[in-house]
């Protein structure tokens, strides 16, 4: 009879950051080929933005810039082990993260609806589709993780979790500045060149 082992939990650590780093390098490519399919279009295009369409605004995605990197410093210095000397840094820095994800996310809107109102849309042509396709498959991924900072609360708040030691704090840690680094170069590829 086979004796089942069960990983120590440095084992487990070890196998869930194995595994955080595999599904951010998974959608590291599906990111990849999204802006690899925009480059091309954009090249094989004759005019960008296309004849009829005003250029993309910039100041509200500049904005959102700003909000994302400073979320993503302020989970970063609250997650850090220092951090286990300050009571409360990383509720503070979780709850902190998630009200500037939350403006991300309303400042996204605030973009998204007058270029909607304006005739800009998905049906638009490459152009509209290949935005929309971009920007809200990318807000979607702040949402999930929006929603993994969220489950940390409680965990944070009764001292289960005081620092990034705790795996699912720092793989979450991991995921959200994933999705911060995929905003710097969204942002420059989509709305600056």
């Amino acid at each position: 009879m086979a004796v089942t082992r069960f990983p120590v939990p440095e084992e487990s650590r070890r196998t869930s950051f194995v595994g955080m780093v595999m599904a951010l390098a998974s959608w590291t490519m599906l990111f990849v080929a999204l802006f690899f399919a925009y480059a091309v279009l954009r090249l094989r295009a004759s005019a960008w933005p296309p004849d009829g369409l005003a250029p993309l605004p910039k100041a509200l995605p500049a904005l959102n810039t700003l909000v994302l990197l400073g979320s993503s410093i302020l989970l970063h210095f609250g997650s850090r082990p220092e951090a286990e000397a300050k009571r409360g840094a990383l509720r503070r820095a979780l709850l902190g993260t998630l009200a500037l994800g939350s403006l991300f996310l309303a400042l996204q809107l605030a973009v998204w609806v007058p270029l909607w109102r304006s005739g800009f849309r998905i049906d638009t042509g490459t152009y509209g589709s290949i935005f929309y396709g971009l920007t809200v498959f990318h807000a979607l991924h702040v949402l999930a993780g929006l929603v993994a900072l969220a489950v940390l609360l409680p965990g944070a708040f009764s001292g289960t979790y005081t620092s990034g030691r705790a795996s699912a704090v720092r793989l979450s840690a991991m995921f959200w500045h994933f999705v911060d680094a995929v905003w710097v170069v969204m942002f420059v590829a989509v709305y600056l060149v």
